[in-house]
């Protein structure tokens, strides 16, 4: 696991961004379901929520910064899988209320661009079919702080699957 440190701590200046950013939903659910915090959880906090979810209690949270939810209480997080690489180079996850999750992107700048393309962390997780609805707003947030050059989010999230095919049987491992 990745050793773990209080400057992991630190909030991203561009999900600091995107905390101020509205999304918007839509009147028949097609649009963001995305609820981004302006700071990460607690550790404390991410320890009992990861407990509860796997109702496992001997399970540790310390490897995911949980920065956002769905409507209904779904996750989203930066798992801190690659060891020794800043919290920017670690992939966004989605872990849901009903059980779903996956792996959303790649980076986090990866991530921005998803959003860009008009997928929240849920939608990209359940990404079937689903049309691209560019936003401005966020196509300029992460213009601003991506380091990737942008791609559609299908590719994205393709690649970040590709890359880390095991999160979610790595996750429901940790299940009782």
């Amino acid at each position: 696991m990745t050793a773990i440190t209080d400057d992991d701590r630190r909030f991203p200046p561009a999900l600091a961004e995107v905390a101020l950013v509205e999304f918007d939903y839509g009147d028949e659910g097609e649009g963001v379901d995305f609820e981004p915090y302006d700071a990460f959880d607690p550790a404390a906090d991410t320890t009992d929520w990861l407990r509860s979810w796997t109702g496992n209690p001997e399970v540790d949270g310390g490897a995911y910064r949980i920065f956002g939810q769905d409507g209904t209480g779904g996750l989203a997080a930066l798992w801190c899988v690659r060891p020794g690489r800043p919290l920017a180079d670690q992939p966004v996850v989605f872990v849901g209320s009903e059980g779903e999750s996956g792996v959303v992107a790649g980076s986090l700048s990866d991530f921005l661009w998803v959003l860009a393309d008009g997928f929240g962390p849920l939608e990209a997780a359940l990404e079937e079919g689903r049309e691209a609805r560019p936003d401005a707003v966020l196509t300029a947030v992460a213009e601003r702080h991506a380091t990737t050059p942008r791609r559609p989010a299908g590719l994205i999230i393709a690649e970040a699957r590709a890359e880390f095919p095991t999160f979610t049987e790595e996750l429901q491992d940790l299940c009782r």
